[in-house]
C-alpha cells in the first residue's frame, strides 16, 4: 500500500493537513473526490479493488479512521465522515448506492450542563452489505454481514447479519437473506 498518487491528486480534490496515515492499495479507483483530512494521527485505508466516483470523505479532529474494505464500492455523492475519534470500518465485498451517508458525529456538540451530551461512535458495516440509493446510517451503528439497506432508508441502530431493513428509522423487514452484485 502507498499514498496517493500524482494521477490521484490532479484527479481529485485532495486536502491533507498535519500528520496522517494514508495507506491506498495499488488498484484503487478513485474519480473525482473530495477527501479532507485534519487534525492529527488520523488514517485513511482503502484496499484493494475498491472503486470510489464522487464521494466526499472527511477526517477531522485526531485519532480517527475510515477504512473501506477490498473490492468495495463507493457510489456518487456518497458522504463519509468520521469526526472525534472515531472509526468507520466498511467490510471487503461492500456496495455503498449513489447518496448514501454515513457520519460517526452529528457534527456539533450539544451541551447539558457543561457535559456534551450526543458524543460521536463508532459505525461498523460488514462483510458483503449493499446501501441503496439515499441511505443514511448514523453514529454507533454496526451492520451485520450480508445485510442489506433499503432505498432511503436511515439507519439509528444495529442490525444483524443477512438481513433487510428500510423505512425511517429503519426496521428488519427480511432475514436469512443474501444478494449478489
Amino acid at each position: 500500500m502507498k499514498g496517493f498518487s500524482f494521477i490521484q491528486k490532479w484527479r481529485n480534490k485532495i486536502r491533507i493537513k498535519g500528520l496522517h496515515t494514508v495507506l491506498l492499495a495499488s488498484n484503487v479507483k478513485i474519480v473525482n473526490c473530495k477527501i479532507e483530512i485534519k487534525g492529527s494521527a488520523n488514517s485513511l485505508i482503502i484496499h484493494s479493488g475498491t472503486t470510489l466516483r464522487n464521494v466526499q470523505i472527511e477526517i477531522l479532529g485526531d485519532n480517527s479512521l475510515i477504512e473501506i474494505g477490498k473490492n468495495c464500492i463507493v457510489g456518487g455523492n456518497s458522504y463519509l465522515s468520521v469526526k472525534e475519534s472515531t472509526s468507520l470500518i466498511i467490510g471487503e465485498d461492500s456496495m455503498l448506492s449513489r447518496n448514501v451517508k454515513i457520519m460517526t458525529s452529528d457534527g456539533h456538540p450539544i451541551y447539558q450542563n457543561a457535559n456534551v451530551i450526543n458524543a460521536a461512535k463508532d459505525i461498523n458495516i460488514g462483510k458483503g452489505c449493499w446501501c441503496g440509493d439515499n441511505v443514511t446510517i448514523l453514529k454507533g451503528v454496526n451492520v451485520g454481514s450480508g445485510s442489506v439497506v433499503g432505498i432511503n432508508s436511515t439507519l439509528t441502530h444495529a442490525i444483524a447479519d443477512n438481513v433487510v431493513a428500510v423505512g425511517n428509522p429503519a426496521k428488519v423487514v427480511k432475514t436469512d437473506v443474501s444478494w449478489a452484485h
